[in-house]
């Protein structure tokens, strides 16, 4: 039987091709990354993530291989993703890439600085994060500042108050800004506020979710609420797994393409587990921070009309 052709190309060099590692393919390619667990998250689309030589978009719901990763989201032909990913016939594969790859370190919390005078100038004057709420955080061990580079660190702590999850954001009011989860964290337990009453309040990123509350104070701390770090679903499953009492989840992600398609599908996904209240809350602007800040200017402009 003669060897199925696509092109000018063999069965055989498609599958090679599908055997690229995308982590180095894109990381060669200028590409940055954002370790999520166990895969690796694109910075400019946090909803696809990316592990050896397969790829997923969780707000898509769907997923593949390296050469339908290329064209897709690299906006190449069939014929230029394949040289892309062969070349000259030498390919990135899986196989090799495994011996020269370091073993993933198991999860340990960044060193504490010593103070959090970054973290808090950061998060109260260019955040505007309410200090009551920040003080909350940091006093229950969820929030701190490492070094030495005065990231601020937010964790997620399991139901035995362990910490197995660490997302860390630069304090940098100016640039481009750095965020990352560290190595060896457990995605179901990102970063999260356990409350007793039957509401969750689900969030893209931990800022957003400490922007909500800093607009919404009312017997906050009664409330549960978790952030994705992301648009996986995990952490919100956990929450729910762990807290029978709940039976209202507030998806209040992005008003964006990638918040909406991934409301879209969280709502079915938990529609068909069981029969939580499910509503989505929106933000005004793009994201719960950018309200925030936009309702702090409007009050220093009230203020200055009164003085």
């Amino acid at each position: 039987m003669a060897e199925k052709k696509y092109g000018k190309y063999t069965e055989e060099q498609v599958r090679q091709a599908n055997l690229v590692d995308l982590e180095v393919l894109l990381e060669q390619q200028g590409e940055r990354l954002i370790r999520s667990g166990k895969e690796m998250r694109l910075e400019r689309n946090h909803s696809v993530t990316v592990r050896g030589n397969r790829w997923y978009d969780h707000a898509e719901e769907r997923g593949g291989y390296a050469l339908s990763f290329v064209r897709q989201y690299m906006n190449r032909s069939f014929d230029t993703a394949m040289q892309l990913l062969i070349g000259d016939g030498r390919v990135v594969s899986l196989s090799d890439m495994k011996q020269n790859k370091r073993e993933s370190k198991a999860f340990a919390l960044p060193e504490q600085n010593d103070s959090m005078r970054r973290l808090y100038a950061y998060l109260l004057s260019f955040r505007k994060i309410d200090k009551s709420v920040l003080n909350a955080f940091v006093q229950a061990k969820l929030i701190y500042e490492d070094k030495p580079y005065h990231n601020a660190v937010f964790i997620g702590r399991d139901e035995n108050n362990v910490a197995r999850h660490a997302h860390k954001r630069s304090t940098n009011s100016v640039g481009k800004a750095f965020r990352i989860n560290v190595e060896g964290s457990n995605p179901a337990y990102s970063f999260h506020w356990k409350g007793n009453s039957e509401k969750l309040y689900v969030f893209e990123a931990p800022i957003d979710l400490l922007s909500y509350i800093s607009l919404h104070q009312d017997n906050w701390k009664d409330h549960s609420y978790v952030s994705l770090c992301g648009v996986s679903e995990q952490a919100m499953l956990k929450q729910l797994e762990l807290q029978k009492q709940i039976s209202e989840v507030y998806l209040c992600l992005d008003n964006d393409v990638a918040g909406q398609a991934a409301t879209k599908r969280l709502t079915e996904r938990l529609r068909s587990l069981g029969d939580w209240k499910v509503e989505q809350l929106c933000p005004q602007y793009k994201d719960w921070n950018d309200d925030l800040k936009e309702s702090c200017s409007e009050q220093k402009g009230e203020m200055t009309l009164a003085i």
